[in-house]
């Protein structure tokens, strides 16, 4: 019994020899004068060699916080094997619950596509071996973090040389149809404050409505969504647009709805459709 015992101990110290590694890092806001965190996944080879590696930005979604992807899918570890892999960095950054990924017009607070766009990169950058230009960075995220690396994507086509979008929020501007006026202005306080906004300022934040600046940037784009999911229409109706105007994109729908389920089964493409996007710039490491 205790040889067992002490083989089954050695099995398990020699797995976690060879896992990646999760590191926290603090990044401070000079936009929101505050401190957020995010957490970074290196593959076991980056503490091997000396090369630098691309990495992958992941946003959670709404009500989410930035380690949901580490403790929410049933396989707790989907993003480590993943890093491992294909030996990239995949770093998932603070967005809080409803910040969109937005720049707030109105809360200084609520300063998020600066964040994630200059202080989240560039602190990864300075912290760690990366491929420091777009040829070696990408993003994607699940709902409402699908919707923010679209968004910051297509704002911000000099960083990302690919996105992706899984559940995508996509359409901004539907949200007001979902609820009460009321509701709607308490969910996105935080975004547009206490009064809300118009549904002009809704719509010109939707991903939907940004299809001629997709097509001017020309970024391989991955999106996808369960048929269940209660975003499918938005996202079928963006699939439409962009085929309307001949955007190049991978369009998929699969079975699932709105749930960690769907996320976790879904994570692997987009990391595959990344690696082919990597291997193309010649930034892969061996």
């Amino acid at each position: 019994m205790r040889t067992l015992l002490t083989f089954t101990f050695f099995i398990l110290a020699s797995l976690s020899t060879f896992a990646a590694k999760v590191d926290t890092l603090d990044i401070h806001s000079a936009a929101m004068d505050k401190t957020y965190k995010a957490a970074v996944v290196l593959p076991n080879s980056y503490a091997k060699g000396k090369a630098n590696y691309p990495v992958v930005y992941l946003l959670h979604g709404a009500y989410g916080h930035f380690r949901d992807w580490l403790k929410s899918t049933p396989n707790k570890m989907l993003v480590h094997n993943l890093a491992d892999q294909y030996n990239i960095i995949i770093v998932m950054p603070e967005g809080e619950t409803f910040s969109f990924y937005l720049d707030s017009p109105v809360n200084k607070g609520s300063q998020f596509e600066t964040h994630i766009t200059k202080e989240v990169i560039q602190k990864v950058d300075n912290t760690y071996r990366t491929v420091a230009n777009k040829s070696g960075r990408v993003i994607t995220g699940l709902s409402m973090g699908g919707h923010g690396a679209l968004y910051l994507s297509t704002r911000h086509p000099e960083l990302f040389s690919a996105a992706g979008s899984m559940s995508g929020a996509v359409d901004m501007g539907g949200i007001r149809n979902r609820d009460t006026p009321e509701k709607v202005n308490k969910l996105m306080e935080p975004v547009f404050g206490p009064e809300g906004a118009s549904q002009e300022v809704y719509d010109s934040h939707a991903v939907l409505g940004m299809i001629d600046k997709i097509k001017t940037n020309n970024l391989p784009l991955i999106i996808d969504c369960g048929v269940d999911d209660f975003l499918i229409e938005p996202n079928r109706e963006l699939h439409r647009r962009m085929v309307y105007a001949k955007v190049p994109h991978d369009y998929t729908e699969r079975p699932g709805a709105h749930t960690w389920e769907y996320w976790e089964n879904a994570l692997p493409y987009h990391i595959l459709f990344f690696d082919k996007i990597f291997k193309k710039n010649g930034v892969t490491v061996k």
